[in-house]
């Protein structure tokens, strides 16, 4: 079996696990009844006076915080804690081919969480006309933070056998990068750092980015912040590993 066959193989074993437990369900109805809680009630959707979704997709990265690193506590600190992670890197697996098979997994499964929400795009459509293209990339940009949050999520996963502590050090790290481009933030760093040192400082908050693409402006740098994010956590995530299969 070729590496893509191993990833692939990987990939629906753990798709699948997620929908043996009745937690999958969970997670799916409390995110799709906050984002409607959050768009309808707190994101103002009828004072806007415009049929659009930029409600939605501005809570995401506040949504998501939470959401994401629940979702992805459990990828390699369950294998931890049973002891199934040894019996896993044993098979004939490399530890990227693990990670990257256990990651896609998860980074579907917000996919599909995220696909549930089409009711609000018939909704915008019904009552407006709406630029769907716009939309669009608003899912784009909101997959591409998920993944951005899972891949540091699984990163924590690996340096712990306990689930909450993963939660609360995933938290910690996607809180940090919202917060270095959050506004108020911004203005309190303005007040002593020059527009060079605040505009460097902005450029490492997926808000930043986030907000350019759900806005309909794809940029290649918004893109390669997220794949490089999410590129660097994943191999960090090898490097933990292979310290804990070394020890």
């Amino acid at each position: 079996m070729n590496g893509a066959s191993m990833i692939g193989a990987i990939a629906r074993r753990e798709l699948g696990s997620y929908f043996q437990s009745p937690l999958a369900y969970v997670f799916l109805v409390i995110y799709l009844l906050l984002a409607g809680v959050f768009t309808f009630t707190f994101g103002g959707f009828f004072e806007r006076g415009e049929a659009s979704l930029a409600s939605f997709f501005g809570w995401m990265p506040w949504l998501f915080l939470f959401l994401v690193p629940a979702a992805g506590m459990r990828l390699w600190s369950e294998e931890r804690r049973l002891g199934t992670i040894e019996l896993l890197l044993t098979m004939p697996v490399t530890t990227a081919q693990a990670i990257l098979g256990k990651f896609l997994a998860s980074w579907a499964f917000l996919a599909i969480a995220l696909a549930l929400t089409f009711p609000m795009v018939i909704t915008v459509n019904i009552l407006g006309d709406p630029d769907n293209g716009v939309i669009a990339a608003g899912y784009c940009a909101s997959l591409l933070l998920a993944g951005a949050y899972l891949a540091l999520s699984c990163m924590t996963s690996a340096l712990t056998r306990n689930q909450v502590i993963s939660f609360i050090l995933s938290l910690i790290l996607c809180l940090a990068l919202i917060l270095v481009g959050f506004g108020p933030v911004i203005d309190l760093l303005a007040r002593w750092a020059s527009p060079a040192m605040v505009e460097a400082v902005a450029s490492f908050s997926v808000l930043t980015h986030f907000d350019g693409i759900q806005k309909g402006v794809i940029d290649s740098r918004d893109l390669l912040y997220f794949l490089s994010l999410i590129a660097f956590a994943l191999f960090a995530t090898g490097v933990i590993i292979r310290a804990h299969r070394a020890g």
